[in-house]
């Protein structure tokens, strides 16, 4: 570890590795404010890796919460110029069935426009030749302006880019207490949650950027903000059964959007308020399971006879507000808190409330509020330059191994040329599902934090595909042991933790070819390698 992170006052110190922590580390280094962000475990291990990865036209939300709908297309077009790598622009359609209101279609469109999002009432028939899985009995549909969009891959340019403009970035090291100075906030207490080790931090400012957990991080600073909880389960099917994204034309409610995204489908999701002291261990229910199934079904009834590949759930960061059992008329707002004029409390700000899709936006509320009280008076730059990656650079194709050179550059944009493809050996697959080549693994390894499978899966999508790990893992844990310099012990705790989180997600949906799958898997590690699972004190209790 190197220690002058610690020795160092830094302008500013960010809580929390999601997308919107790791967009305010980029936005305050870009403005020059000398930076570091903390995350107790892995970047995205929060409700930034467990949603749906849509790029919200804003829609969804145009008749129930305008200022969202507003916000959300906003940032839509603005991801379509700044993160062309982790975007995919392929619209929307909101879709009436029988038992649906038509009469509700008139007023979507309406409070769509008002919020600047461009909605067109489209022909039934229409509809089915641009989306031929949509429900053929639909009645009424609309296209907008949505898509899909990489949480993975978008977390972590902004994190390269952070780390470009000087910003300093530690993982695994959780904030357990805060520097308290004259009714100040001076700084932070951390834990390395590897080795246990206690360390401080300190800067002028302290930005709680920690989702729903940051109710718990002001717990600690001794303020208050008030979060609602709300639990959502997804489905991912093992192919692309869409390629619109499928909405219901409705208020928000259960299992009522279906996202395509890289090579698979993901349906979401339900909403329900949980304990606060419960989101670090979210499991997805039977019935969840069949809520998204038998109302995924109306969207695209192809999904009753598509393979289900796991199941995961997240929990939104939404500010409460009131009594709502679901969550789902609470604004999806951005929420700014200046601890010094609402609670006494200099030095320290929290921002929330949002969602993925305007994590740039918050970023920027975030640091203009910091910049306003260091007395920096530079401009907010995040919108108008691309991240890494998505510059207008072109990538020049080589004469061979085109199927890795295709994934590099889909995942990676210009910075594709950067990974080692030199012969056959870089070029050679490591993931078959994802077409993930042994060059992009060594690459990770060395330029973007990683250390274990779980992280290699975060950058590259690794054990995603349809085998969910079953040929790739231990050839990635090979190399992981060689780069990283672990021992064999280490390396196979590693791989049986990894394969486990892997079956967490396959269990909820553990049946038919699925279960066959998780059976084979088992059969391979377990009985042919030898491995068996990590023992609990071995384990990093990672979401």
């Amino acid at each position: 570890m190197n220690t002058s992170i610690f020795e160092k006052h830094y302008d500013i110190i960010i809580i929390g590795g999601g997308a919107t922590g790791a967009g305010t580390a980029r936005d305050c280094a870009m403005r020059g404010l000398s930076t570091l962000l903390v995350e107790r475990y892995d970047f995205t291990t929060g409700a930034t890796g467990r949603n749906h990865g849509l790029l919200h036209s804003g829609a969804r939300y145009a008749v129930t919460d305008q200022e969202s709908a507003t916000e959300c297309i906003d940032e839509n077009m603005i991801l379509r110029y700044i993160a062309k790598p982790y975007v995919e622009e392929h619209d929307g359609l909101f879709i009436t069935l029988p038992e649906d209101d038509l009469a509700y279609q008139e007023k979507f469109v309406e409070s769509c426009w008002k919020a600047g999002i461009n909605a067109k009432i489209i022909d039934p028939k229409e509809a089915i030749q641009m989306e031929p899985s949509v429900n053929p009995t639909l009645i009424g549909a609309v296209q907008v302006p949505d898509g899909s969009i990489d949480p993975f891959r978008l977390t972590m340019a902004n994190v390269l880019d952070a780390q470009l403009h000087g910003a300093q970035v530690l993982t695994y090291h959780e904030v357990t207490g805060f520097i308290m100075e004259n009714g100040r906030m001076m700084g932070v207490y951390l834990r390395d949650n590897i080795t246990g080790e206690k360390r401080e931090a300190r800067a002028e400012i302290t930005i709680n950027a920690a989702g729903i957990w940051g109710t718990l991080v002001a717990r600690m600073a001794g303020v208050n903000v008030s979060m609602f909880p709300a639990k959502g389960s997804l489905l991912i099917f093992g192919h692309r059964v869409n390629n619109m994204v499928i909405n219901r034309c409705r208020k928000p409610a259960n299992a009522d959007i279906l996202v395509p995204g890289d090579a698979i489908t993901v349906i979401g999701t339900t909403s329900d308020r949980v304990p606060i002291e419960s989101v670090d261990d979210m499991h997805v229910t039977p019935e969840e399971v069949e809520v998204l199934l038998s109302e995924g079904a109306k969207l695209a009834p192809a999904l009753a006879t598509t393979r289900i590949l796991r199941a995961y759930a997240g929990v939104r960061p939404l500010v409460a507000s009131d009594n709502d059992p679901s969550g789902r008329s609470i604004s999806r707002g951005i929420v700014c808190l200046d601890h010094e004029t609402r609670d006494g409390l200099a030095g320290f700000i929290t921002i929330t409330g949002g969602k993925l899709m305007t994590y740039r936006m918050m970023a920027e509320v975030a640091t203009d509020m910091a910049c306003s009280k260091l007395g920096v008076q530079q401009k907010c730059q995040t919108a108008t330059t691309p991240l890494p990656g998505s510059d207008k650079s072109t990538v020049e194709e080589p004469e061979n191994h085109l199927y890795a050179f295709n994934a590099r550059v889909g995942r990676h944009g210009t910075l594709a040329p950067s990974i080692a493809a030199m012969d056959d050996y870089q070029n050679s697959l490591v993931c078959e599902c994802e077409e993930v080549s042994v060059g992009e693994v060594a690459h990770a390894i060395e330029n973007m934090h990683v250390r274990t499978l779980t992280q290699l899966r975060r950058r590259v999508r690794l054990g995603m595909g349809t085998c969910q790990g079953e040929l790739c893992a231990l050839r990635a844990a090979g190399i992981l042991c060689a780069s990283c310099k672990k021992s064999i012990e280490e390396e196979m705790a590693d791989l049986a933790e990894f394969l486990n989180e892997r079956w967490k997600g396959m269990y909820p949906v553990g049946w038919g070819s699925t279960l066959s799958e998780a059976q084979l898997t088992s059969i391979i590690y377990q009985d042919l390698c030898g491995i068996t699972s990590p023992s609990m004190k071995d384990r990093r209790q990672e979401p």
